[in-house]
């Protein structure tokens, strides 16, 4: 396993080669922030969905220090990074499930309603069936008033090509005229992952074809819109976009 120095070091390389396809990572991250203290308050109870190597998670805290933040994922390598990295990290525990499983809520464990359902990145990994379970389970448990954020790359459909084509165009023309934040992407990183002696182990624990993403048929903005809507939510819409990258807010 590796040191909490090896773990940060794993995690500094994560955020790098995530800003080659985000470019304002960091400000997705504050306006999910934003959302969360205007609605909720200094200490909210936090659900983040597909947790990953807790990039959210530990921003949330160092924004609301009060914050519990319940992460869940089924990556056993991005946790186990994220356990060493952030073990002694108080208001922080992290989940084993995959969210496409029966039992994710059972396996939160939670001891009251949450205040908040938080994601980054994650869900445009489910299909739209799979969304919408997640989505209603999401609507039954979250308290009156409280709130599901989710930061990601959602495109406009098939039934808007240009407009689509529009919105990454946008989100390409900003990263050209940032700059790339390094060389190494996520392949590469992966790459490196699975030829570093010290990740072995954990490495080990996830197979050699790892955590299965692939969706052939991606749900569009409109779809997460209206499954939040099914799901029982009184409010849902874009709050923050830049190109495709949008924070989307539901109000129950």
């Amino acid at each position: 396993m590796p040191t909490v120095q090896e773990a940060r070091h794993w995690l500094d390389r994560w955020d790098r080669q995530q800003e080659i396809y985000l470019t304002d990572r960091e400000e997705r991250f504050a306006v999910i922030a934003d959302v969360v203290e205007a609605t909720c308050g200094p200490q909210p109870l936090i659900v983040d969905l597909g947790v990953g190597p807790g990039s959210l998670a530990v921003r949330l805290l160092d924004r609301l220090p009060g914050a519990r933040v319940v992460g869940i994922d089924a990556d056993p390598l991005l946790l186990g990074l994220a356990r060493t990295a952030y073990g002694d990290r108080a208001g922080l525990r992290l989940v084993d499930h995959d969210l496409r499983l029966p039992g994710w809520v059972d396996a939160l464990r939670l001891d009251r309603a949450p205040d908040a359902f938080v994601s980054t990145t994650a869900l445009h990994w489910l299909t739209r069936p799979e969304l919408a379970s997640v989505y209603t389970a999401c609507g039954a448990l979250v308290r009156p008033g409280g709130v599901l954020v989710n930061g990601d790359h959602l495109h406009e459909g098939a039934d808007r090509p240009r407009l689509d084509d529009l919105t990454r165009t946008v989100r390409q023309q900003r990263a050209v005229r940032v700059g790339s934040a390094g060389d190494e992407d996520w392949e590469a990183w992966w790459d490196a992952v699975r030829a570093a002696p010290e990740l072995s182990e954990l490495t080990a624990m996830r197979g050699p074809k790892g955590v299965d993403h692939q969706v052939e048929d991606l749900p569009t903005v409109e779809d997460h819109l209206q499954a939040l809507r099914d799901a029982g939510f009184a409010e849902a819409g874009t709050v923050w976009q830049h190109g495709d990258d949008r924070v989307v807010v539901a109000i129950r």
